[in-house]
């Protein structure tokens, strides 16, 4: 099987109140929604701040106003999917309102949750885990790699420091 090698970006997004914005996804259409980091997969010829813009605009219906930085870094290396995903994770500011419009379908809520609600409904430690680490320390820039969606041979590479 041929190995798919995916580019993904994501948006942390937060309202005044502090909440963290998640998307609910039924990507298999049989009501099972999983809550995710509004973002996805980077198209052929954009470059990832573009492919962030239009996946959050299509998944929340929010404009981006601006990307404060590189929150974290994710390389999940599945091979039972024949699969490698680098996911890039932005802090960043919005306008509008939540109004998801996904042509693919998948998206079939959006909502803000406290930063704790946010990680308890992220399934999956790929996900979880390095928006659990930035949510408490808020430092930007760390590096996460897994060996598949179920966070087997997680790594954690910190972030680092100036002198």
């Amino acid at each position: 099987m041929p190995r798919r090698d995916l580019l993904v970006t994501a948006a942390i997004l937060r309202d005044r109140q502090g909440r963290v914005l998640l998307v609910g996804n039924d990507w298999q259409g049989l009501g099972r929604v999983r809550y995710t980091l509004p973002g996805g997969v980077v198209e052929s010829g954009e470059v990832a701040p573009e492919g962030l813009y239009r996946e959050i605009l299509e998944e929340t219906g929010l404009k981006l106003t601006g990307i404060k930085h590189l929150a974290y870094m994710t390389h999940i290396e599945d091979e039972r999917r024949g699969e490698r995903a680098i996911a890039m994770v932005f802090e960043a500011t919005w306008e509008g309102l939540l109004n998801p419009a996904d042509p693919d379908g998948f998206i079939v809520s959006a909502g803000f949750f406290s930063p704790e609600e946010a990680v308890q409904k992220l399934e999956s430690p790929p996900m979880r885990e390095p928006l659990s680490d930035y949510l408490k320390t808020g430092q930007p820039g760390r590096f996460y790699a897994f060996k598949g969606w179920d966070g087997k041979g997680g790594l954690r590479i910190p972030a680092l420091k100036k002198d």
